[in-house]
């Protein structure tokens, strides 16, 4: 017996040390893995703490919307304007559907300077957008940044690579749920129709979000945030008001130039489509440029109501992702018109009921 004890401690003791053995090893392998994989992604990690920081720094310094409400010295016109932005709010939950949020609480000043950029890429002879991917989140084709140095380096090496960039400057975002969004005191600046578009969009964007997927996401959030404006400035202003009649008509001058930019992407796809492998790249180049030219040249066949607002090719040559990014936004539009009159009547809130089933039941994001 005395043996057979010796020999079962022996046992516990070799499984224990076997066991720190392995536990040691496991430690040493898993902490490997993590320094390969920071080091293969440090580019992304960089970026992550980088955008980490910029939107802690607004959401730490956005105040609750009550103190500028009962600030004596806060302009009565700005005070309106942060009611209003909570009155959009609750009509988007009441009257369209859009999930409750926390957002549009707080206020952040940004003191009349731009705080985010976004750059957009794409090969030089095809409209098909370069992508990010995020952990978690998927692919985007765009990547913002908090700082326009940042956003300039990332758009230069994207022009080294050959492609067509662009900076934009970006007025309102979403956190996709994730955080409660501050409004940003550039939106002060927009007509309360406009305003009501942008609050709703973004709110779209928290209430359904469908994976890799942003011209759907976009478009999808445009129309909401197009149609869900005019159903606010009825319901709060009057059929026949000012405020109403003001956006339609910038509604139709936004739809002429969206329209002439879309039919300008055709073309320029359907350029691309007769360009060979074996063509010289100047040939390319000459063809792109001069096609480029004559749709600048053939705007002068719109007809806007504001004579100003085809400002757009003002300031900068138009290239692949200026045409790209409207049909991110756009080419799907007349999609969810259709599906939204004809199988739901223009039902706000069975529409969206609908999508929030359709895409959960796909295991697709869902806010």
């Amino acid at each position: 017996m005395p043996s057979q004890e010796k020999q079962s401690f022996w046992n516990k003791n070799w499984n224990k040390k076997t066991l720190r053995k392995n536990l040691k090893r496991l430690v040493f392998f898993l902490g490997l893995g993590v320094m390969v994989l920071f080091f293969i992604y440090i580019d992304l990690v960089k970026y992550g703490l980088q955008q980490g920081q910029g939107q802690l720094r607004i959401l730490w310094e956005a105040q609750p919307n009550s103190v500028f409400l009962e600030d004596p010295d806060f302009p009565d016109s700005l005070k309106q304007k942060i009611q209003l932005i909570s009155e959009i709010k609750q009509f988007g939950v009441d009257s369209l559907g859009l999930n409750p949020s926390g957002s549009y609480e707080k206020l952040f000043d940004q003191k009349n300077k731009p705080i985010l950029w976004i750059v957009t890429a794409c090969p030089p002879y095809t409209l098909e957008a370069h992508r990010w991917t995020f952990p978690i989140l998927g692919r985007f084709s765009y990547k913002g940044f908090f700082e326009y140095d940042e956003a300039t380096k990332e758009k230069q090496q994207l022009d080294k690579q050959g492609l067509d960039t662009k900076i934009g400057e970006v007025s309102a975002w979403s956190t996709l749920g994730y955080l409660n969004d501050p409004i940003l005191s550039s939106m002060f600046k927009r007509p309360v129709g406009r305003l009501a578009n942008l609050i709703l969009h973004e709110l779209t964007h928290g209430t359904l979000f469908v994976k890799n997927n942003i011209t759907y996401n976009e478009n999808l959030a445009n129309f909401i945030g197009d149609k869900g404006a005019i159903q606010f400035l009825k319901s709060k202003y009057g059929a026949n008001s000012a405020e109403l009649r003001e956006y339609e008509a910038q509604k139709i001058d936004r739809d002429t130039f969206t329209n002439f930019v879309l039919r300008g992407a055709q073309s320029l796809d359907s350029l691309y489509g007769t360009f060979s492998e074996a063509m010289p790249i100047d040939l390319k180049e000459k063809h792109k440029k001069q096609h480029l030219q004559k749709i600048i040249n053939s705007l002068d066949s719109c007809n806007f109501i504001n004579p100003n607002y085809c400002y757009y090719f003002s300031d900068f040559e138009p290239n692949n992702t200026f045409f790209a990014g409207y049909a991110r936004y756009n080419a799907r539009r007349n999609y969810f018109e259709e599906e939204f009159q004809t199988k739901f009547q223009g039902d706000f809130p069975k529409y969206l009921a609908y999508l929030k089933e359709k895409y959960a039941k796909s295991g697709i994001m869902i806010f």
